[in-house]
């Protein structure tokens, strides 16, 4: 049995597979399979695949969708661990060692996550927030809160022990691309979150992104923001009530109103933008966002 089973999901990023693939066996620790699952591609990926030998391999006759592909990766994996790793992402040489190690140390640890970077197509470090966020980083321990903000862990990044989708369940498939983000959010309910601050992931940005579709990211966020009200009162139960979380759930009332605003309902945005004013009166934005709501789309926008 594999320590380590790796999920690579593939869709028509052949222009970066090759490296990625490279920057999975070149990894220091050597005890893993490589489940590549190819998600329709029509670019010569699939042709590619079937050249390597070392690669156990699954298609989709039919772009299914990242979390489709996951789950079918995850029916066939062996390993205790389980790694993502998107086929245009790469990861340094001593990712997997360093996870592992971290997690046989403490055997509570359900997720780790590492360090990291964005970089270009051609590989070259980007600075900032490329993508409108910086890479996640320095989060361990007790990390549902902060989740509750937004998705702290960068899919490639993480390492999950295998139990945890045996407890849990896989992920959800009617996520276009926030799927991984309720996932962590599961585990972290449930599990201690390890976090390896060494630069090991590197996050590629190019102009086929999934994270550049909006309108399908709005929906997403609209379904994720509605799902995480719906387990207020669980994370009660779980002893997360006070402060810290009422200020969480009233920023992700916050956020649920801006994307439905963006989605064409502003009666319901309002109807959220009011609780979040209810859980944390001092929030000034959802004051001045509820006000918004009456303006055009465009406008709203605008005012951020």
């Amino acid at each position: 049995m594999p320590k380590v089973s790796v999920l690579l999901t593939c869709y028509n990023h052949l222009e970066f597979l090759g490296p990625c693939v490279d920057s999975i066996r070149g990894q220091t620790l050597g005890d893993f399979e490589v489940i590549a699952i190819d998600d329709g591609s029509s670019d010569g990926t699939r042709e590619w695949l079937l050249s390597q030998p070392d690669l156990k391999i699954l298609f989709n006759e039919s772009n299914l969708g990242t979390y489709a592909s996951l789950n079918r990766g995850l029916a066939e994996c062996a390993g205790e661990y389980v790694a993502i790793l998107n086929d245009d992402d790469l990861w340094a040489p001593e990712k997997l060692r360093a996870q592992v190690e971290l997690m046989e140390r403490d055997p509570s640890i359900g997720l780790c996550h590492t360090d990291g970077w964005f970089i270009d197509g051609q590989g070259n470090r980007l600075e900032g927030s490329p993508l409108g966020f910086e890479f996640p980083r320095t989060l361990k321990g007790n990390v549902l809160t902060a989740l509750l903000y937004a998705n702290k862990i960068i899919a490639s990044a993480a390492l999950v022990r295998r139990e945890c989708f045996e407890r849990l369940g896989g992920f959800n498939e009617e996520y276009f691309g926030s799927g991984d983000w309720e996932m962590w959010l599961r585990i972290a309910a449930a599990y201690p979150v390890g976090y390896v601050d060494l630069p090991l992931t590197f996050y590629r940005v190019h102009g086929a992104n999934a994270s550049h579709k909006l309108e399908r990211i709005w929906q997403d966020d609209e379904r994720l923001r509605k799902w995480i009200r719906s387990q207020y009162a669980s994370y009660v139960q779980m002893g997360l009530e006070g402060h810290d979380l009422r200020h969480a759930m009233a920023h992700n009332e916050a956020c649920l109103g801006t994307v439905c605003k963006l989605n064409g309902k502003p009666a319901e945005a309002r109807r959220a933008y009011a609780r979040s004013i209810r859980m944390s009166p001092g929030r000034w934005k959802s004051y001045v966002r509820w006000l918004a709501t009456y303006f055009p789309a465009g406008v709203f926008r605008r005012l951020g």
